[in-house]
């Protein structure tokens, strides 16, 4: 019997134990949870915070080098000297000749060199009263036989010797007006070299003047050289072009002259030349399409500026 009491007070004893045991365990058990539980918030703590920190930084770089851009673009517009060269170019011929008479003709400044965008630049009207009044005493001779009604004025652009546009004026018979205003709208398309379409008058009417200065020219009163027969230039009915380049040449008395006189070097016909006529030529080839006859293709004398009807 005590031995029986003996086991049973052991074995309450040992239950007790037991129980203090997996009490304490379950005690440390849940303080190990809660210490996971903390360092595993912290560590998501430091996680958060350092990302925001990163993303700080990198937006905080982005708005230093938006800035900086901003700067230095305001910067260069700014403090950057303005280097280009102002436009001192000069719409006629570079070098004047002070022995070359007045020739105010107005430029075509800034036009754009399509016939297309410059239809208005090509016209035809009867001779306008100052350009009459500027002719009289000079292609229009006191003794002119030809009424003004016949005559009509021509305005044109042409390509210089520059390969800028300028501005022409002809005057020329009724006649073939239409005819010269077509063939000078496809020299122009073109874009053949003619140095000056000037008015005669602006050299006083005086060939030798105007066709030494390589002036293209119609209408001036005038007989044909050598002869006393009105010339068709005295009719309004031809028209000379690149004078200069392409002279007028005749034997007589034995002895060759030259008109220009200073066309000495472009009398030889054989020689290869820049503004040359000759039957390979554009210019010989729209006048002569438009029932002109050239001088170059005479006989008795060689007028190879010369296109006439």
């Amino acid at each position: 019997m005590a031995n029986s009491d003996a086991y049973l007070i052991g074995k309450a004893k040992y239950k007790d134990h037991d129980e203090k045991k997996s009490e304490q365990y379950e005690r440390h058990k849940a303080n190990m949870k809660k210490h996971t539980n903390i360092i595993i918030t912290a560590a998501a703590s430091l996680l958060i915070v350092t990302l925001a920190g990163r993303e700080f930084i990198k937006n905080h770089k982005k708005e230093h080098n938006d800035k900086t851009s901003i700067n230095v673009s305001e910067n260069t517009c700014e403090d950057i000297p303005d280097t280009s060269i102002p436009d001192t170019s000069i719409s006629d011929t570079s070098v004047a000749d002070t022995n070359t008479p007045d020739t105010s003709t107005s430029e075509a400044d800034n036009l754009d060199p399509t016939y297309e965008n410059n239809k208005e630049q090509f016209y035809i009207s009867e001779i306008p009263d100052d350009i009459f009044e500027k002719m009289q005493g000079k292609s229009y001779k006191v003794d002119c036989t030809l009424p003004r009604e016949n005559l009509r004025y021509i305005h044109v652009l042409h390509v210089g010797f520059d390969n800028q546009v300028h501005e022409g004026e002809l005057v020329v018979n009724k006649d073939i007006a239409d005819d010269v205003l077509e063939i000078f709208k496809e020299l122009y398309e073109s874009g053949y070299q003619i140095e000056k379409v000037r008015l005669v008058d602006e050299y006083d009417a005086d060939d030798e003047a105007s066709m030494s200065d390589n002036n293209s020219s119609a209408f001036n009163f005038r007989f044909i050289s050598h002869t006393t027969k009105i010339s068709k230039h005295g009719m309004g009915m031809a028209v000379d072009i690149n004078t200069l380049y392409n002279p007028y040449v005749k034997t007589v008395d034995g002895e060759l002259s030259i008109e220009p006189a200073n066309a000495e070097d472009y009398v030889d016909r054989s020689k290869d030349f820049s503004h040359k006529i000759d039957h390979d030529d554009l210019c010989y080839k729209l006048f002569t399409e438009h029932g002109f006859e050239w001088g170059g293709d005479w006989t008795h004398s060689k007028d190879y500026q010369h296109f006439e009807k």
